[in-house]
């Protein structure tokens, strides 16, 4: 072979148009296969508020996302959540969360809008304790000045048990 005649194959293979799926039929089994996996999902779609509920309670596990001291936090039952410091609070006080934004299962979701009415879905929160966190250093200098300065910290926390999420018939 010669070099004009490999620069022309290299040339028409790589400048041929691709083809697109657009040619596939309906009757294709590749497009077949393909609906028939969308169909055969057999995940039920509820009606009504309720009907989803019920379907959640049915599932083995539940997580709500729920707003707490200005945060979202993805929350199951039995966790602990560290928090920044809660003043108002004393170990062992039992704290409700209200802003529920999400309850799902491994199968079904039910999204607030903007949050879950507090009726439909109840959690509880137990605080555990009141801790700081490591030690932090901040180092302050000004150049040429001679001003060096190291200020140290410990954050302070809580720590939330979270109870189990009910929801109510």
């Amino acid at each position: 072979m010669s070099l004009a005649s490999i620069l022309r194959w290299c040339k028409s293979s790589f400048t041929r148009p691709r083809r697109s799926l657009s040619h596939i039929s309906s009757a294709s089994p590749l497009r077949c296969a393909a609906s028939r996996a969308i169909h055969t999902t057999g995940s039920v779609v509820p009606n009504s508020t309720t009907a989803a509920l019920q379907l959640i309670r049915s599932q083995p596990s539940q997580y709500v996302v729920a707003s707490f001291a200005g945060r979202k936090y993805i929350l199951t039952p039995r966790d602990m959540l560290t928090v920044p410091h809660l003043r108002d609070v004393k170990v062992g006080d039992v704290l409700v969360l209200d802003e529920i934004h999400e309850l799902g299962s491994r199968e079904y979701t039910l999204r607030g809008n903007p949050v879950i009415p507090p009726n439909t879905v109840k959690v509880e929160a137990t605080v555990v304790e009141h801790t700081k966190g490591k030690m932090e250093f901040i180092f302050k200098k000004k150049r040429r000045k001679g001003y060096r300065k190291t200020i140290q910290h410990k954050q302070p926390y809580t720590r939330i048990r979270i109870g189990d999420i009910e929801i109510p018939m």
